[in-house]
């Protein structure tokens, strides 16, 4: 996972998104609330798969389920990044498109580096396209 965030810093500097993780909730926050809030508000969800995230109850039957829930009604887009072997085929996030590349687990890759960029690159084309659909979907009124 702190591959990819250092992958894509150069997207966040360059002011083309936002990122945001649990980790940046400070002491003292009521955490539950800080998740549901930024949940609800994003555009694009990343859920980083590793047996870890299939584990936590949390992470995959409350986070997983609200990112779920926006896709299916078209709020967000929920992208599955593999980091690690583990069962994900088998869970409701099998059924989306995952990076990176065949889904294949990024601890896996001969060059985490590698893998990390393809996984950044490939949000940044996202990132992108929603920009550009925007763009259109505002000019158009």
């Amino acid at each position: 996972m702190n591959e990819v965030r250092r992958q894509m810093i150069v997207y966040e500097r360059e002011g083309h998104l936002l990122k945001w993780y649990d980790r940046m909730i400070p002491p003292g926050e009521q955490w539950k609330d800080t998740i549901d809030i930024r949940l609800k508000n994003a555009k694009i969800i990343l859920l980083f798969l590793s047996p870890h995230f299939i584990e936590s109850r949390y992470c995959y039957e409350i986070e997983g389920k609200q990112a779920l829930e926006k896709n299916a009604n078209g709020e967000a887009i929920v992208i599955p990044v593999i980091l690690r072997p583990c069962a994900w085929t088998a869970s409701p996030y099998g059924k989306l498109q995952a990076l990176p590349t065949d889904g294949k687990p990024i601890s896996t890759w001969h060059d985490i580096d590698l893998a990390s960029l393809g996984v950044a690159e490939s949000i940044f084309k996202i990132v992108k396209e929603l920009k550009i659909n925007d763009f259109k979907n505002k000019k158009s009124f």
